[in-house]
Parts: C-alpha cells; sequence; structure tokens
C-alpha cells in the first residue's frame, strides 16, 4: 500500500487568505495602426463602382481607322553624294552599254625595255641560311634556331649590365653609411668590435653545449609515452635549434659588434 503525505495541521491554514490577482500588462498596439488601417479602408474600396463606370467613351467621330495605330515610316528623300546616315562618298554609277570607253590615248613608255633595265640592275636575292637535321633533308630556318653566335657578336656583350652596376653602387653605399655609423657607435662607447679569440672562444663553447645536448637527446628513450618525456625532448629540440642558429650567424659574419650594455 502507497503511504498518503498529508501537511502538517497547523492553525495558519485555518485563517482565509486574500486572493492574489495578477494583472497582465497591456495589449501592445502598433503607434501606426490608425494609419494602416486607414489605408486599407481607402485602397479596398478603389476599383469599386455604383452603375456605369466613371470613365471617358471616345467619341463617335474619332473611331478607330484602318492601318491607324501601324508605324509610319519616315518620307524618302533625296541622299546627295555623300550618303546622309554613313557619311561614305557613293559609287560612280555603273556604265551603260551605250557609253564608249576612251579611245586613242598613247603612251611613250616602253615596257619592255625598262623590266629589262629593272631586272639587269636588280641584286639577286640572298638564300635563306637554312640547316638540315633529318636525313630526308628537312630544313629549317638557321637564324632562329639558336645555333648562330648573334649574342656574342654585340657591342656590350660580356659587359655588366647598369642596373646591375646600379645595384652594386647602392650596396656599396649602404655598407660605408653603416662602417660610418658603427664608427661613430664605437667611438662614442657603445659598441665594441669581437676579436678573432673571443669569436673563436665563444663558437667553441656553443659547439660544446651542442654536443652535450645532443649526447641527452641520444640518451631518450625510444617511446616517448609520458608528458614528461615530451616535454623533456621537445625542450632538448629547442635549444639545440637555437644554438645552431647561433653558430651559424657567428661563422656567417666576419665583423661582429657586441653593445656594451
Amino acid at each position: 500500500m502507497s503511504e498518503v503525505l498529508y501537511p502538517p495541521e497547523s492553525v495558519y491554514n485555518l485563517m482565509p487568505k486574500e486572493e492574489v490577482r495578477t494583472e497582465k500588462p497591456p495589449r501592445y498596439m502598433s503607434k501606426f495602426r490608425p494609419t494602416a488601417v486607414h489605408e486599407n479602408k481607402s485602397n479596398k474600396d478603389a476599383m469599386r463602382t455604383m452603375g456605369p463606370a466613371n470613365a471617358k467613351v471616345p467619341s463617335p467621330e474619332k473611331y478607330l481607322r484602318k492601318h491607324s495605330k501601324e508605324p509610319k515610316l519616315p518620307e524618302k528623300k533625296q541622299c546627295s553624294k555623300i550618303c546622309q546616315n554613313t557619311g561614305v562618298p557613293r559609287k560612280p554609277a555603273v556604265p551603260t552599254r551605250t557609253d564608249n570607253p576612251l579611245m586613242g590615248i598613247h603612251i611613250k613608255k616602253d615596257f619592255v625595255k625598262t623590266n629589262v633595265l629593272e631586272n639587269v640592275t636588280a641584286l639577286p636575292k640572298r638564300p635563306q641560311p637554312a640547316f638540315a637535321d633529318t636525313s630526308r633533308g628537312y630544313k629549317q630556318c638557321l637564324e632562329s634556331s639558336g645555333l648562330v653566335p648573334k649574342y656574342m657578336k654585340k657591342k656590350d656583350y660580356g659587359e655588366v649590365p647598369e642596373y646591375l652596376q646600379q645595384r652594386n653602387e647602392e650596396a656599396r653605399r649602404a655598407q660605408e653609411q653603416y662602417e660610418d655609423y658603427v664608427k661613430d657607435q664605437m667611438m662614442q662607447g657603445a659598441m665594441k668590435l669581437l676579436s678573432e679569440e673571443e669569436k673563436q672562444t665563444i663558437l667553441t663553447g656553443l659547439k660544446k653545449n651542442w654536443e652535450e645536448l645532443h649526447h641527452q637527446y641520444q640518451g631518450l628513450s625510444v617511446v616517448t609515452d609520458t608528458i614528461s618525456k615530451k616535454s623533456h625532448k621537445e625542450r632538448l629540440d629547442l635549444a639545440m635549434k637555437q644554438l645552431e642558429s647561433d653558430i651559424g650567424v657567428i661563422e656567417r659574419f666576419k665583423t661582429i659588434y657586441v653593445a656594451n650594455h
């Protein structure tokens, strides 16, 4: 059997309680409602009529005539010698069969002698240079084949181009400005030039540190199954890469300046 639970008896439960009524907020009404209602009523009966439509009836005298709605072409005009639309002069008219050509015109020029003189004084055509690259004698143009040393015969062959000379000049000026700046800084005591002995000492120490880290890296276990092993391996990788970059910088540059501060 299920047990029924009753609330504990109390005198306060016997006292009459006032009924609490919740007041609802006022309903939302748009401020454009009157305008919308007015527009709806004004447009609703716009096309409704009572009795005959209030439209203008055409006059019986203005009835629809035949071909009245067809497009009318402009009147034909006589074109002058120059056409109005294109601006190109017209070609001459075709001669009729009754027109006779001009006859009896004689020219004193001797075309035979003229052709002979032109052929005698003309220079012979030089054959175009070609080369055969197959056993059947297939010929190709020699000039565009790359076999003719055209570039070697140029006037500026073997000389440094102007843009390279300009670039070298700019690099030289930049190097001079940098050297002047370094000299000024050295005179002020802000920078110091590393000697060859100091450079070799630093390089030897960096290589020794790299060898120690490399020895530790070789002694790591093959399986990195824990977080500590992974973090230790990552630290060794970063340290070795940093040492390698430092060694490369020292070996690449001959002159190295170090700030005194």
